[in-house]
């Protein structure tokens, strides 16, 4: 019985062994790597899904509310865009406002603005760092030959700096000077006979070529002693530039001289100046109301 007993024993440990090796040789299960997808949990979009999609409390009233509001603000925007752009000097706010146009620049519309415009265009330098557009430029100095506003007043008016203001002055005045020197020019005497007013015509004949007269324009007080006696204006009482200027009979301005101190009289900038030499002998200048022949 013993012997029987030790061989059952014996059986079991060699099972038991049997089984601890097998465990230890058989490889252990794969794991899925972190980096693969998990299976996303879509309990909660189902769950928003049917939360969103449940009953609220907005009735027709409120929504017709929520229109009306809306229509208000969007009719308020536009007013808003239109005042804005109405107290801008781009292209667009003169574009459609031809009152505007006139008022601001002496242009009859905005079609001649844009030719003029166009003249001086290449010559108007504008960079990635300009504050103003080419156009705003171009304005800016109409402005100030319209309405004589001063440099101060067109800086606030443009929102840039006074010496920025004053920069484009000086640059495209001169500019607009040799852009658009061409349009004067002294028509032939058989056009102003055919096209002579009747007045002119019964006062004069057809003798008269050109009226003549001198403009003052007002300027700051030189620091030069000189030019500060040479631009003094006995007449006006101030410092001035003074510029002959010639009329035909028609209208058409046909001469503007350069620039004479105040203090020079009109008759020595007649007598100098060469406009007197553009016409014939027998012409008759009107000045002052007075006719001068130049014989």
């Amino acid at each position: 019985m013993e012997l029987k007993e030790d061989q059952q024993r014996q059986s079991e440990c060699a099972e038991a062994l049997l089984d601890l090796l097998q465990t230890t040789e058989s490889p252990e299960p794969t794991q899925p790597p972190s980096d693969s997808p998990q299976p996303e949990d879509t309990s909660g979009i189902l769950n928003d899904q049917q939360d969103a999609g449940c009953q609220t409390d907005l009735t027709m009233e409120d929504i017709e509310r929520m229109e009306d509001v809306l229509r208000q603000n969007t009719t308020e925007l536009g007013d808003l865009r239109t005042t804005a752009l109405d107290t801008k000097f781009n292209q667009e706010s003169f574009e459609n406002n031809e009152e505007k146009t006139k008022f601001y620049t002496g242009l009859p519309n905005f079609l001649v603005l844009l030719q003029v415009f166009q003249l001086c265009e290449p010559y108007i330098t504008c960079g990635p760092m300009s504050v103003l557009s080419k156009f705003e430029q171009f304005i800016l100095v109409l402005l100030r030959l319209r309405l004589n506003l001063p440099l101060k007043d067109l800086a606030f008016r443009f929102n840039i700096s006074l010496s920025t203001a004053s920069r484009i002055w000086h640059k495209l005045i001169d500019i607009l000077h040799e852009s658009t020197e061409f349009i004067i020019e002294w028509p032939e005497r058989h056009v102003l006979q055919a096209t002579m007013p009747m007045g002119f015509r019964q006062a004069f004949g057809c003798r008269v070529a050109v009226i003549v007269d001198c403009f003052e324009v007002f300027i700051e007080r030189p620091s030069n002693l000189l030019a500060r006696a040479q631009t003094w204006s006995n007449y006006k009482h101030h410092h001035t530039v003074k510029f002959l200027i010639g009329v035909t009979p028609q209208g058409y301005v046909t001469y503007i001289s350069c620039a004479w101190g105040g203090r020079c009289g009109i008759l020595l900038c007649f007598t100098k100046d060469a406009c007197i030499h553009q016409g014939e002998k027998s012409a008759v200048s009107i000045r002052g109301g007075r006719d001068k022949k130049n014989s």
